[in-house]
């Protein structure tokens, strides 16, 4: 959870530590009930359609089940008007509720980590507004460009590409957190990790490529970002050293 830009954008927003703990508290057990309220959802959507004999949709390309196709095809071909129309727009607010944040956070942090616009002494003249939309439209058509070419070559489902996804960019983050948790002792050669950092996916990558002759036909799957986190904490480990007091987390 803390790993989370949108999540820690709003602790950043508490004046306080005992808030910022509050609202942690607080939105885990929101966060939760919206999960399986959702999972519910899904799972009653599967209920329908087997009771009323509608399969899952086929993919043009692969011609395999596509389970994300499953939620449009009951609302547009198997309901009335009104739940499709609901559908629509509760599929519109979704994504902008999470599409808006992550470009807003590739906007801000291209600005400032790239082009260092936190340190201009007048950050809001014209030009430096000018570069801030540029930016901001230039990863809206990347995030396009992206958008499409999923779609144009996955042929799982989203939430499957997506924690596959996951399982290669978290891992290391998830290891980082760790390590700066659990360790206090150790502190790292900061000059190191950014390899660290790229080679535990690497190792990752392979042990999921070649998982079934290494393991005895053995397919990995969610749990790759444990391993990808595991890799990641042992290499930040290696090449640690004892932290002084001023290099003590």
């Amino acid at each position: 959870v803390g790993l989370d830009q949108d999540l820690m954008q709003k602790n950043l927003s508490c004046a306080t530590i005992g808030e910022a703990q509050k609202n942690m508290y607080v939105f885990t057990g929101i966060f939760l009930l919206i999960n399986i309220f959702f999972l519910s959802v899904g799972a009653l959507l599967y209920l329908y359609a087997e009771k009323n004999g509608i399969s899952v949709p086929l993919d043009a390309t692969s011609g395999l089940p596509r389970t994300d196709l499953l939620f449009p095809e009951i609302a547009f071909n198997h309901l009335s008007l009104i739940p499709a129309i609901i559908f629509l727009l509760g599929l519109t607010a979704a994504t902008f509720a999470t599409t808006d944040s992550a470009l807003t956070a590739l906007t801000t942090s291209f600005c400032v980590d790239f082009l260092n616009m936190d340190k201009q002494t007048e950050p809001d003249n014209g030009k430096s507004v000018r570069t801030r939309h540029m930016v901001h439209i230039g990863f809206s058509l990347l995030m396009l460009v992206v958008i499409m070419i999923i779609y144009w070559m996955n042929n799982d489902s989203v939430v499957s590409l997506i924690f596959k996804i996951a399982a290669f960019t978290y891992g290391p983050l998830l290891g980082l957190y760790a390590f700066g948790l659990f360790v206090k002792t150790k502190t790292v050669k900061n000059n190191w990790v950014p390899l660290i950092c790229v080679l535990a996916p690497t190792i990752t990558f392979l042990i999921s490529a070649y998982s079934a002759e290494l393991f005895g036909n053995y397919q990995f799957a969610e749990e790759l970002i444990i391993i990808n986190g595991g890799l990641t904490f042992l290499g930040l480990f290696i090449i640690s050293k004892p932290a002084t007091g001023t290099t003590r987390f």
